[in-house]
């Protein structure tokens, strides 16, 4: 199967997009490679996933309409799935995403799932966080973290009433 990538600049850095014929494969954070194999080239899926991501940052985009090819075991996909459930500026524990899943006692391994995540931000872990409410692990690093809830809070006030 042929991979094909493609760089995108966000507000967070350039961000290396993997596609699969079946769909979007991974999102990867500034400075890591793209798996081996992908080959720079054109792509519809690449194109809408550009897109998209420059939407979200622009404040324009809440969600992500892409296929999507995710490589991972039924638990991980399921995780991954669950991820986009989480409303765009909302935040849920790591036990309440495993609660979602019907698995309340999987909690360590939504977070290790959760880890794994190969679309960050597609499908959006950053807004899994501790149960106290604190910023806990992320690929991209706590401060990107932080900076995506941020961005999420402060776009929801563009679509709030004034008043």
């Amino acid at each position: 199967m042929t991979l094909i990538t493609r760089t995108v600049e966000t507000p967070i850095g350039e961000l290396a997009l993997v596609a699969s014929e079946a769909g979007l494969r991974a999102v990867h954070w500034p400075g890591r490679e793209p798996e081996g194999g992908a080959v720079p080239g054109a792509s519809a899926v690449l194109d809408a996933a550009a897109a998209q991501l420059r939407e979200y940052f622009a404040g324009e985009r809440t969600d992500f309409d892409l296929p999507l090819d995710l490589v991972g075991t039924d638990f991980q996909v399921d995780a991954w799935r669950a991820l986009a459930e989480i409303p765009y500026g909302a935040t849920v524990s790591y036990a309440e995403q495993a609660s979602r899943l019907g698995r309340p006692a999987a909690v360590r391994a939504v977070g290790a799932a959760n880890g794994r995540n190969p679309l960050p931000i597609v499908l959006p872990c950053h807004r899994v966080v501790g149960s106290d409410g604190s910023l806990t692990g992320f690929g991209g690093g706590l401060g990107v973290k932080r900076a995506l809830l941020d961005h999420e809070t402060g776009a929801l006030a563009l679509f709030e009433p004034a008043g």
